[in-house]
C-alpha cells in the first residue's frame, strides 16, 4: 500500500508543480507515448535479452510482493516456533527415530499440517527436515552443521534477490536509455530545421521528454520498486534464519524451551512475540492437540 500511495505523491506533485508553475502539458502528453514506446521498449527487450524465460517469469511474481508486502507476520512466526518447539521435544524426548515420519513426509504428518502456511514453503519444510536428517546421519557438530545450514541460506537468499538485482540494472540503464530517445528526437528536429520557431519549439521540448521520462521512471518508479522488493527479501529470509538458530541450540542439547527463546531473540524486532505471548500459543496449541 505505501508504495501505490507513494507513486501517487510523486505523479501528482512532480506534473503538479510543473502545471503550477507555468508548464504546459500538452507538450509532455503529445510525446509520452512515443517516447515512452522507444524507451519503456527498449528497456522490456534488453531486459529479456539479459535473462531466461525462468528469470522473467519470477522478475513479475516478485514485483506483486511489493504491493503485498512481506510473507511471514508475527503469527508466522509463532506458528514457527511452536512447531519447532514440538519437532524439538519429541526428539530430546524420543529420539530421532520418533521423527522419522514427520520428517520423510511432512505433507502428510499430523505435526506440519498444524501449520498450513508453513507446510506449503518448500524451503522452510525442507530446511527444517533435512537438518533433522542430518542428525538422523549422525552429522552433530555444531560449527560444521551451522556452515551447512549458512551455506544454504545464502543460496536461496542470492537467488530471491535476483529479481531485484535485475530491476536495479534496469534502473541504472534507464536514464541512459532515455537519453538515446531524446537524441532520435533531435535528429527529427534537424530534419525539420527550417520550420518555424514555434513547431522547432515544440519538437525540441518532445525530444526532451525523452530524458526526462528515462531519469523519471529510473529513479521514481523502477529504482523503489527494486529497493522495496530488496527489503521484503531481506525480511523474509529472517524467517529461515530463524530456523539455523534453534536447530543449533538443539546441537548444543539445549531444552526446547531455550532452543525455542533463542530462535525468538533473533526475530525482527517489529515482528516478535514476547515470552508471554509465546507461553499462552505454546497453552493454546497443546489443548488444541
Amino acid at each position: 500500500m505505501t508504495i501505490i500511495i507513494g507513486f501517487i505523491i510523486v505523479i501528482a506533485l512532480v506534473f503538479g508543480g510543473f502545471v503550477l508553475s507555468g508548464g504546459e502539458m500538452a507538450v509532455i502528453v503529445h510525446a509520452i507515448p512515443f517516447e515512452g514506446m522507444m524507451i519503456g521498449g527498449a528497456a522490456l527487450g534488453s531486459f529479456i535479452a539479459a535473462n531466461s524465460f525462468g528469470e522473467i517469469l519470477g522478475t513479475f511474481k516478485s514485483v506483486l510482493k511489493t504491493f503485498k508486502g512481506p510473507k511471514w507476520k508475527e503469527k508466522d512466526y509463532i506458528d514457527l516456533l511452536n512447531l519447532m518447539y514440538t519437532l524439538t521435544k519429541m526428539y530430546q524426548r524420543d529420539g530421532i527415530l520418533a521423527l522419522d515420519e514427520h520428517i520423510e513426509n511432512p505433507q502428510e504428518s499430523a505435526i506440519f499440517s498444524r501449520f498450513p502456511k508453513l507446510q506449503k514453503d518448500h524451503f522452510a519444510i525442507d530446511l527444517i527436515t533435512d537438518s533433522f536428517r542430518m542428525l538422523a546421519l549422525q552429522f552433530d557438530d555444531p560449527f560444521q552443521t551451522e556452515d551447512v545450514i549458512n551455506k544454504k541460506l545464502k543460496k536461496h537468499h542470492h537467488e530471491s534477490l535476483a529479481a531485484a538485482h535485475g530491476l536495479t540494472t534496469v534502473a541504472d540503464a534507464l536514464p541512459a536509455i532515455g537519453i538515446v530517445a531524446a537524441v532520435l528526437g533531435v535528429i527529427k528536429t534537424m530534419g525539420s530545421i527550417d520550420k518555424p520557431p514555434a513547431v522547432l519549439g515544440e519538437m525540441i521540448g518532445g525530444a526532451l521528454v525523452g530524458t526526462f521520462l528515462g531519469v523519471f521512471l529510473a529513479y521514481l518508479f523502477v529504482a523503489p520498486v527494486s529497493n522495496r522488493l530488496t527489503t521484503i527479501e531481506e525480511q523474509d529470509g529472517a524467517f529461515y534464519s530463524v530456523i539455523r538458530d534453534i536447530f543449533i541450540a538443539i546441537l548444543h542439547n539445549h531444552s526446547p524451551t531455550i532452543c525455542v527463546e533463542i530462535g525468538r531473540g533473533n526475530i525482527p524486532t517489529k515482528l516478535q512475540p514476547n515470552f508471554y505471548e509465546m507461553e499462552e500459543a505454546r497453552q493454546d496449541m497443546a489443548e488444541a492437540a
